[in-house]
């Protein structure tokens, strides 16, 4: 039986302006971005709403949970669960390249009793038993060096994630690209979750809308809601007050 030809993994650089520093995928488009002067912090507003799941847990429970996050980019996800909720936190990258320059340039520390980087697949890695049902925030970020679409985006996938969170974990997916159709995306994760689990924001002035799918379905009060923003601001600095804004469930 012939080998299958490697897979040809587009070339990983920097670009630095001083105060951000990003990641890049052999093009101009950025991958993923740095305070420098804040490297545990998250930069962009759109890996600030990855978060958004915090508004759906007890603030106190966050120790004790697991993340995980499918596609590195510069780690900010994963150095932010790890570092400042102080979560179990895991990662899934394709090219050693990322995972290289995320230690050299962006500080992702090596791994530990609270940091995992899996060097893999994620559509294969994520259907190994080990994972399945203990997964509390999963964080969908992978697109291709032109970042013109998901890499994976199927209802197979979202089922896929969707066995991986506990009852009451929470996935939160970035829909951009240049070639992608977001109502398609949408309708995929509605698929695998059911419309009354899934919560959209409205887009960035970037064009990132972030989906946040839950594996069971609640609707909490907005009292509670605002109650858990509030201390998502005060304990991890996050605009989580602004998100209640723009954050909705999909179906009524």
């Amino acid at each position: 039986m012939p080998r299958k030809p490697p897979i040809e993994l587009p070339e990983v650089s920097i670009s630095d302006d001083g105060e951000l520093r990003h990641l890049h995928l052999g093009t101009p488009w950025i991958q993923g971005s740095m305070r420098v002067d804040a490297p545990f912090d998250i930069a962009l507003e759109y890996v600030q709403r990855m978060m958004a799941w915090l508004l759906f847990v007890e603030p106190d429970s966050v120790p004790r949970r697991r993340a995980m996050q499918l596609g590195l980019g510069a780690g900010a996800i994963t150095k932010f669960c790890c570092k400042r909720l102080r979560m179990h936190a895991s990662a899934v990258e394709l090219n050693p390249q990322v995972v290289q320059v995320c230690r050299s340039w962006f500080k992702l520390p090596p791994d530990g009793a609270r940091l995992t980087v899996v060097l893999a697949d994620a559509g294969a890695e994520i259907r190994k038993p080990q994972y399945l049902g203990r997964i509390d925030a999963l964080a969908v970020d992978m697109y291709d060096d032109d970042a013109a679409a998901p890499v994976l985006d199927s209802a197979d996938f979202y089922r896929d994630c969707r066995a991986l969170l506990t009852d009451d974990g929470c996935m939160t997916v970035n829909l951009f690209g240049r070639s992608s159709h977001y109502e398609d995306s949408l309708a995929r994760i509605c698929e695998a979750f059911g419309a009354q689990a899934v919560w959209a924001f409205r887009p960035t002035r970037e064009g990132n809308t972030v989906v946040l799918a839950q594996r069971h379905a609640s609707r909490p009060k907005r009292a509670l809601l605002l109650q858990r923003a509030q201390a998502v601001e005060e304990r991890w600095g996050l605009v989580a007050r602004k998100w209640l804004r723009t954050l909705k469930p999909v179906a009524p």
